[in-house]
């Protein structure tokens, strides 16, 4: 009996240590899956090496997790958007197929655009937010930002001459979504930020926007016709693109309630 509690006591000190030394190694997926082995039996009948691959796992499904919502907290969504909820059954213009193209992220990858027409309340803002989801959830940075909003912050950092730092934020973004974009004219300032951001971006790194305007209004919104040209030409005409078509999404779902 007295060897019994002896050993009792040994194994309890050993876990302690054990679950002490991953807490200071900052090991918390491995710390929590340890235990809560210690009060149960979930290891029982495990090998050294499966045992070892189970907190290993937990601890790589932790730092993942940990990481994933790490993006998606610097990425400043407005919404809270998925894939799997965006509605098909409303008549708006919406290709399954082609979300789902875009929602594999190849799109990233290859350093293409993404462009989503359409009135107010058709969706537009939750369709770019869902797809910046998916990229934060596979580990790619991304920013979310209301265009004349993001244009009006850039106009003060380039008044207090912090315009640089400002601009490789966004230049570490794999994917950055501007969303409702010509909504408000530019100034002869926004056009030159917008356009070092699309000229440093064109071909590396992706760009999902949105806006409201038709096609011959976007010339007037920009204000320069050479500068127009050489925006239009990087983010509109090489995009993929969204046209979405009918009423508001909003005002569908209140009339079902």
């Amino acid at each position: 009996m007295t060897s019994n509690n002896k050993t009792s006591r040994t194994v309890g000190k050993n876990m302690d240590r054990i679950m002490e030394l991953l807490s200071k190694l900052r090991f918390y997926g491995m710390l929590e899956t340890y235990r809560n082995d210690c009060r149960t039996t979930s290891s029982d009948g495990m090998t050294n090496d499966e045992f070892l691959k189970w907190l290993l796992e937990s601890e790589y499904d932790y730092r993942r997790n940990v990481s994933i919502e790490r993006l998606i907290k610097s990425a400043n969504f407005r919404y809270k958007a998925y894939m799997e909820k965006i509605d098909y059954t409303i008549k708006r213009n919406l290709d399954r197929n082609q979300l789902e193209r875009l929602a594999s992220l190849d799109f990233i990858r290859d350093g293409q655009n993404v462009f989503i027409t359409g009135s107010s309340g058709t969706g537009k803002s939750y369709i770019a937010s869902a797809i910046g989801y998916e990229a934060c959830k596979n580990g790619i940075k991304t920013l979310y930002s209301n265009a004349s909003k993001l244009m009006g912050q850039l106009k003060i950092a380039k008044n207090k001459g912090t315009i640089e730092s400002e601009m490789k934020k966004i230049e570490k973004c794999q994917l950055l979504i501007l969303d409702d974009l010509f909504l408000i004219g530019l100034d002869a300032r926004e056009r030159s930020i917008l356009m070092e951001i699309i000229e440093d971006r064109h071909g590396l790194k992706s760009i999902i926007i949105t806006s409201q305007l038709p096609v011959e209004s976007r010339y007037d919104a920009i204000g320069d016709p050479t500068v127009a040209d050489a925006i239009l030409d990087r983010i509109v005409h090489t995009a993929h693109k969204i046209e979405l078509t009918g009423d508001s999404v909003r005002k569908i779902n209140a009339k079902k309630k």
